[in-house]
């Protein structure tokens, strides 16, 4: 997320200098982490679960996956990919307009 603040640094100088207060700045920044998050730990759970369904038939047992650790597991990409885009958001809400925009 921090490559993507400096990459799209124009970007964010274009939409401060229409009218974008630096919250919308940050709740970008934030939404796209959360999202990739969440895109991220359910392709994980799914591969988990295939995984363990694999090795539970090989090895003749039953499938069996608490709901809670589904649960668990997708909380903690959540709250993992909402942590690591505090900082890049931060970073993103605090350029101003005028400097962003000579990036381009």
């Amino acid at each position: 997320m921090v490559i993507s603040v400096l990459e799209r640094r124009g970007e964010i100088g274009l939409r401060r200098a229409l009218g974008a207060r630096r919250r919308h700045v940050a709740v970008q920044f934030l939404l796209e982490s959360t999202l990739l998050a969440l895109i991220g730990g359910v392709l994980g759970i799914g591969l988990g679960v295939l995984a363990t369904a694999v090795a539970a038939r090989l090895a003749g047992n039953p499938v069996t996956v608490p709901p809670l650790a589904l649960a668990a597991g997708l909380g903690a990409a959540l709250l993992v990919g909402a942590l690591a885009g505090v900082y890049p958001a931060a970073r993103a809400a605090r350029l101003s307009p005028t400097e962003a925009l000579r990036t381009l």
